[in-house]
């Protein structure tokens, strides 16, 4: 049986380790589903005077034409010139990598930021890129034929849950 973690307290350290990153020029960019709610806590949590940006990646990942578009596809929304920010990028779990380097392509098309962090509540490893998350409230190993999903209730508190197929 696999315990996983609470993603309530991951989401209390995640916030905690980022106070420090914040500054004048910092902006918050959550990556839909999941990365875009923990985005939209951690920028109420931390104070970012910018307005929040969200990214749906689906259009540039290198495997679009194998998946196709999903069901309900999101808006990218990046509410603030991108030239010259340092850009917290936010995902809910680290996989492949695959989605955060979507992400950066994409963002890439707002303009060149100073910078790009990236933040996760879970890195479940299996790194088909060189992609690591500079913040990270925890790792957690898998078997194959797994994935881990967050998911949000109607008051907004997160949790995960295992799922078949990747």
């Amino acid at each position: 049986m696999i315990i996983l973690p609470e993603a309530e307290t991951l989401y209390a350290r995640l916030a905690a380790e980022l106070v420090s990153w914040v500054k004048p020029t910092s902006a918050l960019i959550g990556i839909h589903t999941g990365g875009a709610w923990l985005a939209e806590r951690l920028h109420a949590a931390l104070g970012i005077g910018t307005e929040l940006g969200t990214l749906d990646a689906a259009f540039y990942r290198d495997d679009y034409r194998q998946q196709g578009l999903a069901k309900e596809p999101k808006r990218s929304q990046v509410p603030f010139p991108v030239e010259g920010r340092d850009l917290l990028l936010v995902d809910d779990v680290l996989h492949t990598g695959r989605t955060v380097r979507a992400a950066m392509n994409e963002l890439f098309d707002y303009g060149r930021p100073a910078s790009i962090s990236l933040a996760v509540l879970a890195d479940r490893g299996g790194r088909e890129l060189p992609i690591c998350a500079q913040y990270c409230a925890t790792r957690i190993e898998l078997p194959a034929g797994k994935r881990l999903r967050l998911t949000r209730d109607a008051a907004g508190r997160l949790a995960f849950e295992l799922e078949d197929g990747e």
